[in-house]
């Protein structure tokens, strides 16, 4: 319910009746409140099987707590909890919970069925407003137009409703599910947030509330702007300018979430970073921005929802969709992006967290969207090279180098480990290292921080009966430590894309040496095939008393029909066949 532009409420009642354990998580609720959000009343009640009231919990009886999320310096964010677990199934839990807000700035979007195994009896959402305040609307995956009314004091109602939902089924490489479920969307067209007013129909209206909120937090102290001056007074290029800004702002600060009022969207001052060493995405973003100011260096505060599997921006539907702030430097001929929140992010590198995506760079004039770095298979690569050494027991000694670059820098985490203790290191390379058995002799770890940063991991392993041993025969499987074994779940008819979202190259050359005495039986054929998903080739090579092994994978990045499942599949099969094929040897005695 709009009241104002500067008021809102929203009631919520929910039932749900829970048939087994699968659907404990429906037994509770949950809700958040602040300064800005007051809860006007929250009331859980459960039932039996016959409808008969078995519960029904007191204000005592609801959880308040903080909501400390470990990493936040400020927050007024709090947590309301109740929980109806029962021990007896079937029963049905009831929330009615009403939140009034002193803002309309954002409004919560509706869900109508958001999970897996649960179907929906019935549901409706209703936004009731004055006619000056109506909020701009956006339904995703329903084709049901709203009904129209009047309330009795002259405010206007659109009204969904849904019945007889059948449970949602999410396929296996599929869309994100948040593109897949039935939900509204809505969103105001004028609005104020504590004490800040503005409108949203475009995004350029948006971005001048951003600037509302910026204005006059990038002044710095004298005695930094006069050190960032020194910092880059003899450097040639304007990107080496930009390197030494953006890695001074790394070494001076760290991040801290602020979540409090008007600061989950405001920045506080770069003097205050300045003089702390501490902010949130936001501060530490408007500080870094006023670091390349102080240099005479452009750079613009660029709003993005960061995460490996976020929905992609609504760019024609102007509205709150952000989670993070980030910096983008105009330079010459591209653009380069700074990602302020880490000490250890390689300079320029957007890598899984915002690369790939659209966000919205706020400017003078307002605001414009615009596309951050993608990062293309040919960039994302994992280059391997292996000597082997295999004595007629079976047992084997490994010296392997791995070189991590691109996207496949960030693979198991190794971005973080690269700056870690030895034991934290020393677990990364035992959890990555893919052979069945082995003992680490020695390992190194090197870390390259550039725009496309690469880490070398080189490690010394023990492999005790690595090959098998029948009689006068040794098997071994040439693919070392990199073997496919994912086969994608059988679907009889697929109904959704197929979305690779991550393209990659695999590069691995292997050579073991055999002992003299050991000579080959079985030697597989070269192995090449391609698909619209990739392509794969291994080959095998006898030369001087060893055996040279060398495999590429190239998979892409794409969006591919539902009938091409079967095509997938079938890749994988092949892959799975050729990566785990033996060599047979003989001993010669």
């Amino acid at each position: 319910i709009i009241t104002t532009k500067k008021k809102a409420s929203l009631y919520v009642k929910e039932v749900y009746t829970i048939f087994n354990a699968k659907g404990k998580a429906y037994a509770s609720e949950v809700i958040g409140y602040d300064k800005l959000i007051r809860v006007v009343n929250f009331d859980a009640t459960a039932y039996d099987a016959t409808g008969k009231q078995i519960k029904k919990l007191k204000n005592s009886d609801i959880n308040d707590q903080s909501a400390f999320d470990g990493f936040s310096l400020y927050s007024d964010n709090r947590l309301k909890s109740a929980d109806l677990t029962q021990g007896t199934y079937p029963y049905t839990v009831e929330f009615e919970y009403e939140l009034e807000y002193k803002f309309l700035f954002y409004i919560p979007t509706f869900v109508v069925l958001a999970r897996e195994r649960v179907s929906l009896e019935h549901s409706s959402y209703t936004l009731i407003y004055p006619h000056e305040l109506a909020p701009r609307v956006s339904p995703r995956n329903i084709s049901a137009s709203p009904e129209t009314g009047m309330t009795k004091e002259g405010l206007e109602t659109l009204t969904w409703s849904f019945d007889k939902l059948m449970p949602l089924k999410f396929e296996s490489m599929g869309p994100l599910r948040g593109e897949l479920v039935p939900k509204i969307s809505a969103a105001p067209s004028q609005f104020a947030y504590d004490g800040y007013e503005g409108t949203m129909n475009s995004w350029d209206e948006f971005g001048k509330w951003i600037l509302s909120l910026n204005k006059g937090r990038d002044v710095l102290p004298e005695e930094t702007k006069q050190k960032i001056k020194a910092l880059t007074a003899n450097l040639k290029t304007r990107e080496e300018k930009i390197k030494a800004v953006y890695e001074y702002m790394q070494n001076k600060s760290r991040y801290v979430s602020i979540q409090l009022g008007i600061g989950g969207f405001q920045p506080f001052e770069a003097n205050v970073v300045d003089k702390t060493g501490y902010g949130d995405c936001k501060a530490l973003s408007n500080y870094t921005v006023a670091l390349l100011e102080a240099a005479g260096i452009k750079a613009n505060y660029v709003l993005i929802t960061a995460g490996a599997n976020e929905p992609e921006l609504k760019k024609d539907f102007p509205s709150s969709q952000f989670n993070h702030a980030v910096v983008a430097v105009p330079n010459e001929k591209d653009t380069l992006w700074l990602e302020c929140t880490s000490q250890i992010n390689p300079f320029g590198y957007m890598g899984s967290f915002t690369g790939d995506r659209k966000a919205l760079m706020i400017t003078e004039s307002g605001a414009k969207i615009v596309n951050t770095p993608k990062y293309p298979a040919e960039q994302n690569v994992q280059s391997r090279v292996a000597e082997v050494t295999i004595d007629k027991t079976g047992n084997a000694k490994a010296i392997v180098k791995t070189t991590f670059t691109g996207l496949q820098y960030e693979t198991g985490n190794l971005d973080g480990v690269l700056v870690d203790k030895y034991d934290d290191q020393k677990k990364w390379v035992q959890e990555n290292t893919q052979i069945p058995s082995f003992d680490i002799t020695t390992f190194s770890m090197t870390n390259r921080k550039d725009k496309i940063p690469s880490a070398t991991v080189n490690v010394s392993l023990t492999l005790n009966r690595f090959a098998s041993v029948s009689g006068k025969r040794l098997f071994i499987t040439p693919n070392l430590m990199n073997r496919s074994t994912f086969i994608p779940e059988k679907i009889e008819q697929r109904k959704t894309n197929i979305v690779r979202r991550t393209p990659y190259v695999d590069f691995d050359t292997i050579r073991y040496q055999i002992p003299e005495e050991i000579y080959p039986e079985f030697i597989p054929e070269p192995t090449k095939f391609s698909s619209r998903f990739g392509e794969y080739e291994s080959s095998f090579k006898i030369d001087q008393g060893s055996l040279l092994y060398i495999r590429k994978v190239k998979m892409n990045k794409g969006e591919y029909p539902p009938e091409s499942y079967n095509e997938l599949m079938d890749f994988y099969k092949s892959m799975n066949k050729a990566d785990n094929i033996k060599m047979v040897f003989v001993t010669k005695t």
